[in-house]
């Protein structure tokens, strides 16, 4: 909390103490803390919109010829929607996984089978070892970069989002994080 927050607060604080209190008795002590809210409400309104507006508004991915900018959504992480196959797949960028990892309602939706893969694969996770499938996607769009058979892998566990790891990542020149934004430069 800065100093500006506590300020409001704490006149926020006075204000409520005072309607119970004998300073109502007194119009010009009324008129007085009706302006102090008047100027804090515009203080607050002016300081804090853009805290309001990033909790209400999340903003869009932007996409150039070769450059993506995502920002950091909600929950301070960098989401992206990538077509698989023609499909629409929403995944979380993770950096620490090694390649795309997909979960297997996503795996399916693109049309593989998860009961027919061959999981030869294990992962390291944070929630212990998972078998993973080796899979190849024959086409991977983000906006304008298309990209084909990519090497992915389907995992046997629980995931609530597919991966987008390195073997995807480094297919560019650059990833940097300014702030709150991830972009991605080919």
């Amino acid at each position: 909390m800065d100093i500006g927050q506590i300020i409001a607060v704490a006149l926020l604080l006075i204000l409520v103490l005072s309607l119970f209190g004998p300073l109502l008795k007194s119009a010009k002590m009324r008129n007085a803390i009706i302006w102090l809210l008047i100027f804090n409400g515009v203080i607050f309104g002016a300081g804090g919109w853009d805290e309001i507006n990033q909790s209400f508004i999340q903003p869009q991915t932007s996409f150039t010829e070769a450059r993506v900018e995502v920002p950091k959504g909600r929950d301070n992480h960098f989401r992206l929607t990538l077509q698989i196959n023609g499909v629409d797949v929403d995944f979380l960028v993770d950096t620490g996984a090694s390649q795309i990892v997909l979960n297997q309602e996503d795996a399916a939706r693109i049309g593989l089978n998860p009961d027919n893969l061959t999981y030869s694969g294990i992962a390291q996770t944070a929630n212990g070892d998972v078998a993973t499938a080796p899979v190849r996607l024959d086409s991977v769009d983000l906006g304008e970069i298309k990209d084909m058979r990519v090497i992915a892998s389907v995992n046997s566990g629980q995931m609530e989002n597919s991966l987008l790891g390195m073997s995807y990542l480094s297919r560019f020149e650059s990833i940097e994080i300014h702030r709150d934004v991830l972009i991605l430069n080919r």
